[in-house]
Formats: C-alpha cells, structure tokens, sequence
C-alpha cells in the first residue's frame, strides 16, 4: 500500500508549497506528490494522468481539498469511480472525508456539486459586475500604448507601414489595424 499525494493550483504564478507541505505532513513521501499548475478546467493535466496511472490496488490517493482534484461533479465522481475500481481509496484532507466506505461516496458526491454550484455562482457575480462596469463606461483591457496620431501621420507622410512599424517597434499587422481604425473607418462614415 503506497500514499499518494496530489496537489493543484489554478494558475503558474500561484505555489504548491502549501499543499505540497500538508501532503508530507500526512506521510506522503515527496516523490509521491502529483502536483499541476493547471485550471481544473484543463483536460491536460499530466500529474493527474500519471496519478492515474500509477495508483493500485489498496493506495491511498490524498488531496488537501475537493476542488483540488476534479473539475466539477462529472469529472470528480469519474475520478473517483476509477479510483475505486482499482481498489484506490481517496482522503481529503480538509473536508475529513475518504471515499473508503458507502457513506464517504455519498459525501464526496454531494460536496463536488456544492462545489460546482459555487464556482457556477461565482462566474455569474462576475459576469454580473462585468455587464454594470460597461454599462457604467468602464472599459475592459490593455491600455493602449500606440501613439495613434503619430503614426498616422507618419503614413501621411508617405512612409510604408514596414518602416512604420521599425520606427514604432511594433508589428506590422499592428501598423494596418490602427490604419484601418484611424483612416477608413472615418472615410467609411463620410462616405
């Protein structure tokens, strides 16, 4: 029987230091952790493949938290069933719940769509607060950094937009978007 330990973080900026610290202080040995910096979102999470790979028959999988391991319900009872097919029990650490026994399935199942009905929420109250800051002029983005006039009147000037884009230091599809923005657009108007 081996521990086994995975650990996700949503973003590479993110660390995986505390999960990683909680798994080994439950006993898992450090070439045993499994760990993504991936969204659980991703289908293309490769420690989790080699997870599954790797764990047999009477392992113990540790997870520091639910939404830690599957995407949303779907995905986690997928896990899970094929954990337990393999005789794989799997503990989450947090929650203080395993899958080892009737009632920690049924837990596991309620708790993965509680989970996924907040995450659901959760893009709803951003869509929502996205819809009144536009509403509200809020404009959404990278600023832009493109001296527009200038370069208008460099192509004015006659200057090509690969010079254009050499003197600027920006791409030449760049150069014929502002172009297409700042002079057609005003011509289509009149026009």
């Amino acid at each position: 029987m081996a521990m086994l330990g995975y650990a996700r973080v949503s973003t590479s900026q993110q660390s995986l230091k505390i999960q990683r610290e909680r798994l080994i202080a439950e006993g898992v040995r450090e070439d045993r952790i499994f760990a993504d910096k991936a969204s659980g979102k991703n289908d293309d999470r490769m420690e989790l493949s080699k997870l599954r790979a790797r764990a047999e028959k009477d392992d113990e999988v540790l997870c520091t938290k639910l939404d830690r391991l599957g995407r949303n319900t779907r995905d986690m009872i997928e896990i899970i069933e094929e954990f337990e097919e393999k005789g794989v029990h799997v503990r989450f650490l947090d929650d203080g719940i395993s899958t080892s026994g009737a009632m920690g399935k049924m837990v596991i199942t309620i708790l993965s769509a509680v989970a996924e009905a907040e995450r659901s929420r959760i893009l709803e109250r951003t869509n929502e607060g996205r819809e009144v800051a536009l509403a509200s002029g809020i404009k959404f983005g990278r600023k832009r950094t493109v001296d527009r006039t200038r370069l208008v009147k460099m192509k004015e000037a006659g200057i090509g937009a690969t010079e254009i884009s050499k003197q600027m230091g920006i791409g030449r599809a760049t150069v014929y978007k502002i172009l297409n923005e700042e002079v057609e657009s005003p011509q289509e108007d009149v026009g």
